[in-house]
């Protein structure tokens, strides 16, 4: 039997609230016969086909929070502990030092929560972090998974340490 992942995925309600779809383990497992190779599906999109031709570094271009129009971004983020730096930094430079400073939202119960239209395949590497939104939160651990989908939405680490996750981010229609 493969190892649980837990998987929790944002939508958006009709009086454009995010909330919590889902929090449970990923149901789409499927163990290839004579092999024990556990597929665990989290999430999936369609859209236009990447190119694999060329031999630039596709990712030498400067950091921006979203991806391309019709684009994905695979990145790993590290968050250090809020206590180093909330209460001491102007989030907008912040935001707009991303490329982001549109993303950043006033609604919310978080000073970071912003919206970006894209769809966020997210896995918790190591450490732990809250993800807010705006109907709540919920905490994430190691080898969780988080699917954010054009939603508002913060992240908070109350730890001591740092938290590292690895994301790919893909190109969405907004949901403003």
């Amino acid at each position: 039997m493969p190892t649980p992942i837990r998987r929790v995925v944002t939508a958006t309600d009709d009086k454009r609230r995010s909330y919590i779809l889902f929090d449970g383990p990923a149901p789409n497992v499927q163990v290839m016969k004579g092999i024990g190779v556990a597929l665990t599906d989290l999430w999936e999109t369609t859209g236009p086909k990447a190119s694999n031709t060329g031999a630039l570094d596709a990712a030498a271009r400067p950091v921006a929070l979203e991806p391309p129009p019709a684009g994905t971004i695979f990145r790993v983020v590290e968050f250090p502990p809020d206590k180093e730096w909330r209460g001491k930094t102007d989030l907008r430079e912040a935001f707009s030092s991303i490329g982001a400073g549109h993303a950043q939202t006033d609604a919310g119960k978080d000073p970071m929560q912003h919206i970006t239209s894209t769809v966020d395949c997210i896995y918790i590497i190591s450490g732990e972090i809250w993800a807010i939104v705006d109907t709540g939160e919920t905490l994430l651990r190691a080898g969780d998974v988080f699917i954010q989908r054009g939603t508002n939405h913060s992240w908070a680490n109350r730890s001591d340490k740092p938290c590292v996750l690895l994301g790919v981010l893909i190109d969405a229609e907004p949901m403003r």
